[in-house]
């Protein structure tokens, strides 16, 4: 596919474009309606071909779950593997659409991996995720920056207090998802490892205070995101923060997401998802 029409995608997805614009937009670089459609039918999520974990797998418990937060009560999908062993728990961090259904098989794939997994709906506050991909991103626009923040911190004190956590936690991120596990990084001393995907960058004077173990994914084309790469990467080496930053040539934003043919990058998402659950095991046992 055309890498503007990728681009033009990424904008959008990103960017106050309303989806008449973005159609208008996308109309002329396809060529016409018709192949306008077609692009679109490649580039938005299609969620229900995509799930490589169903919700029933056997080895798997799923629980909806709460905890109260800044303000509000917030919400879970909470996965972990079958048994009573003590296990290290990760924080899923969904995309600027919510908790859709791609996170919450990524979540049930951390779990499978052996981990307690909390896949967090940060639009709890206003009712949940919604079905509608438009709206959902217009809500996460409305949160509350701050609030938002200590209601995934308040997500991992309530990891940690389960019984059947070891006490190491993680997190891991994807775009949106991918800024707030930097963020974590920076505000919560406890957490043990962090994982990036293609997310944006904490300040540079911010870096010091990280105390976990981070590992950053980017895709090579994303000039957007990496675009600050170099200054985080100086502040990391300046702080002697323990890290590790791949970006993995000709792959483009979101390269991980399945449901999404345009941009998915089967191969980068499996080395990149190899070198997630490698940190993990060291870091979460």
């Amino acid at each position: 596919m055309d890498q503007r029409i990728i681009n033009l995608f990424d904008e959008y997805t990103h960017a106050p474009l309303t989806r008449k614009e973005f159609l208008d937009r996308l109309g002329k670089l396809a060529g016409g309606t018709a192949l306008a459609i077609a692009a679109l039918a490649v580039l938005e999520p299609g969620y229900s071909q995509a799930a490589t974990i169903t919700p029933e797998a056997d080895d798997l418990v799923a629980e909806e779950v709460n905890w109260i937060g800044d303000g509000a009560a917030m919400r879970g999908y909470l996965v972990r593997p079958k048994g009573r062993k003590k296990r290290g728990a990760v924080v899923v961090i969904h995309e600027n659409r919510g908790l859709t259904p791609h996170i919450k098989d990524v979540t049930r794939r951390v779990a499978q991996a052996g981990y307690l997994a909390l896949g967090v709906d940060a639009l709890s506050p206003f009712g949940g995720t919604p079905t509608d991909e438009d709206k959902g991103r217009e809500l996460i626009g409305q949160l509350d920056k701050a609030k938002n923040l200590n209601n995934y911190l308040k997500a991992l004190e309530y990891l940690r207090s389960r019984p059947d956590c070891n006490g190491r936690t993680g997190a891991v991120g994807f775009c949106w998802g991918g800024a707030m596990a930097n963020q974590l990084g920076v505000h919560d001393p406890k957490l043990d490892a962090a994982v990036a995907y293609y997310g944006s960058q904490p300040k540079a004077e911010d870096v010091p205070n990280i105390k976990a173990a981070m590992m950053m994914h980017y895709g090579g084309l994303d000039e957007r995101v990496n675009a600050s790469i170099p200054a985080y990467e100086a502040a990391l080496k300046a702080a002697g923060t323990k890290y590790e930053l791949y970006v993995y040539e000709g792959a483009n934003h979101a390269f991980n997401n399945d449901t999404s043919p345009a941009r998915y990058n089967a191969e980068v998402a499996k080395v990149a998802w190899d070198r997630t659950l490698r940190l993990f095991k060291e870091k979460l046992g």
